[in-house]
């Protein structure tokens, strides 16, 4: 009766809050290169060659779900290692965002007539379920996060198993979620699985109504050694580019990692500083949403940085033209690749917004890390690096200043703490392999 009761609440507030949201989302989807056809996609309207391709999949079947670029990131990973272990399965993949979209159609396009890339369906009642009808999957496989109520209550009436994976909770979030309570844990309760990154998720998900026993530890998918090195045709194709760029590899490179708005311009004047001391640095900017490169370019120039774009690095250069020595990177699915070519990172969304990114991928990938003090949604991952010495907080832009000045002076310490680092992160060794295992119940 209360799971009834939360579905009964849940749609009559959803009509209104889509229709609230329905100007900024259609905004944000051209912005980010959507088109109308994605919207209708989303509603169940398939065009025939994504129907036959459905159609075209092994009998067996699993649809995994990832929200955006971070998520399918996570997905691509899990995805060969289940195809791997099951040589029978096929899988639907959904993304919400078409820049997660993107990067799962070229993953898909590598896992022919095994994986199929869709947009995740609006979680209305009666459209959101069409997945199931088309894809008769015999599970759901949600990374990290967007448990939808009426998706959840379909799943358990057709008998389809919903895993959760990758999952995390922090502290916020639970006290969050814990205020409607009432209405969230006849949800969870629906969960068969949930994997979790840390040891206190699972109780946090216990507490949110998860049954006893169908939460298990894994680790981090995304934190897992194995199968995380950058593509290496993908990185010595970036080198190429840094060479045109006038970036030379034998010099150092500080690399801005997923900034978001104000950090570029704050950074790049910081950049500017420390090229005063270390005259061969050079600056790879990569923010978290590449349709801002045109604002970015801006505020460089305001400056006095002339950046060149990385979408323009195929163009052939007039030879009177000066190679920059800053670039600014517009383009998705990279961002492993450059960490690799860097020699300190630092974490964009930490100085002037609230939450952070994932400093992982730089981490594994044995690079200096920095990042400022808002790291709220990676709690526990910012305390096991700082807990082994494996990467640096600073308060603000002065003391990263001074922490890079440190560490560009003294290469040794640049690799002290690169290795560091990576060696924190071996706790999350053989996670996907945990996941996988779990979710076929082997």
């Amino acid at each position: 009766m209360r799971l009834l009761f939360s579905l009964l609440i849940y749609n009559l507030l959803l009509p209104a809050a889509l229709l609230g949201m329905l100007p900024g989302a259609l905004a944000k989807m051209r912005r980010r290169g959507g088109h109308w056809q994605d919207l209708a996609q989303r509603l169940g309207f398939l065009p025939p060659d994504k129907r036959a391709a459905l159609d075209a999949l092994p009998p067996r079947r699993v649809w995994v779900h990832a929200v955006s670029v971070g998520e399918a990131g996570i997905a691509m990973k899990l995805i060969p290692a289940l195809l791997a272990r099951a040589p029978d399965l096929g899988v639907l993949l959904t993304t919400t965002t078409p820049t997660g979209h993107a990067l799962a159609a070229e993953f898909a396009t590598r896992h022919a007539g095994r994986v199929v890339v869709l947009y995740s369906p609006v979680d209305l009642p009666l459209i959101g379920a069409w997945p199931l009808r088309l894809a008769r999957p015999e599970q759901i496989i949600l990374v990290e996060a967007e448990l939808w109520p009426n998706l959840a209550a379909a799943a358990c009436l057709a008998g389809v198993r919903m895993s959760l994976v990758n999952a995390r909770l922090s502290a916020r979030s639970e006290r969050r979620f814990r205020r409607f309570g009432f209405f969230i844990r006849p949800v969870f309760r629906l969960l068969d699985l949930v994997c979790v990154q840390e040891p206190g998720d699972r109780e946090r998900f216990a507490g949110l109504g998860v049954r006893e026993g169908r939460a298990h530890l894994t680790g981090s998918i995304k934190f897992d050694p194995q199968g995380a090195e950058a593509d290496a045709a993908q990185v010595e194709s970036l080198r190429a580019v840094m060479e045109r760029c006038g970036i030379r590899g034998s010099r150092p490179v500080l690399l801005l990692a997923s900034t978001h708005p104000g950090e570029e311009k704050m950074l790049a004047g910081m950049w500017l500083r420390l090229r005063e001391k270390f005259g061969g640095l050079s600056l790879i900017i990569v923010p978290r949403h590449v349709e801002r490169a045109a604002e970015i370019l801006a505020e460089l120039r305001l400056l006095g940085i002339s950046a060149r774009r990385r979408t323009t690095t195929d163009e052939r250069m007039d030879a009177a033209e000066a190679p920059a020595p800053v670039l600014l990177v517009d383009t998705t699915g990279e961002l492993r690749a450059w960490q690799c070519l860097a020699t300190v990172v630092v974490v964009g969304k930490s100085f002037l917004a609230a939450g952070g990114q994932n400093p992982a991928e730089a981490v594994m990938a044995g690079k200096p890390v920095l990042f400022g003090p808002r790291m709220e949604n990676f709690e526990p991952l910012v305390e096991l690096l700082l807990r082994h010495e494996g990467a640096l907080q600073v308060p603000d832009e002065l003391e990263l200043e001074r922490q890079l000045g440190a560490l560009l002076a003294a290469p040794e310490k640049c690799r002290r703490l690169g290795a560091a680092g990576f060696a924190a992160l071996q706790a999350h060794a053989g996670a996907t392999s945990k996941t996988v295992s779990l979710l076929l119940r082997e």
